[in-house]
């Protein structure tokens, strides 16, 4: 699956344009990559933040540049600390019949039967290495923890094949655990002993 997004070609001289261009309400961005030469363009910044919520980071987006639509993938991108606005975004072309590797976020899915019983479950890993086609990429990989009891952990090994995609992290590397739930009793307040005094005759 892929999504379209308007662009602009831009100047990059002086820097000032990159914040004229914020406060018209575009984003500063670039794409290079296959059969691309590195080149500085413009994007809506809504447009480009309601692609990332409705498709996420490993969607295929169609670039329109010079009348030639250039396949990309969200290279990098840089956001404002204070308001969270994206504030420049790097595009990389690829090549929808060639193999690449991106980083997917691992979703845990079901109530573990550790849960049920009392235990704590535990995640350790939130990302795998995925490899696949650019319009084979999935946004997460999920991992069911239902059959999961207490003292029993899960890894990418346990995670099922699937025809799309291959998982590239080390296939050892934990993604959850369920624990037993550490028990804390409070302990009654006690009297205070009474101090000893050395040398005190009995």
């Amino acid at each position: 699956m892929s999504v379209s997004l308007k662009v602009s070609k831009r100047e990059v001289r002086p820097r000032s344009i990159r914040n004229k261009l914020r406060h018209e309400g575009k984003i500063p961005a670039i794409v290079n990559g296959y059969k691309v030469e590195s080149t500085p363009i413009s994007i809506d910044a809504k447009e480009f933040d309601r692609v990332l919520r409705t498709h996420g980071l490993n969607t295929v987006i169609t670039l329109a540049i010079d009348g030639k639509n250039v396949n990309t993938l969200i290279q990098d991108y840089s956001s404002d600390t204070f308001t969270g606005q994206v504030t420049h975004v790097a595009f990389l072309s690829v090549d929808m019949k060639e193999e690449t590797e991106v980083e997917a976020e691992v979703v845990l899915v079901g109530e573990s039967a550790g849960v049920k019983a009392g235990g704590i479950l535990t995640q350790n890993l939130y990302s795998v290495t995925v490899s696949a086609t650019p319009d084979k990429l999935p946004e997460n990989v999920e991992v069911d923890v239902t059959s999961l009891e207490i003292g029993q952990s899960i890894t990418v090994e346990d995670i099922p094949t699937s025809d799309e995609y291959t998982i590239v992290t080390n296939s050892e590397e934990q993604i959850a655990a369920v624990n037993e739930a550490q028990i804390v009793e409070d302990e009654e307040p006690g009297e205070a002993a009474e101090p000893e005094i050395i040398g005190e005759e009995e």
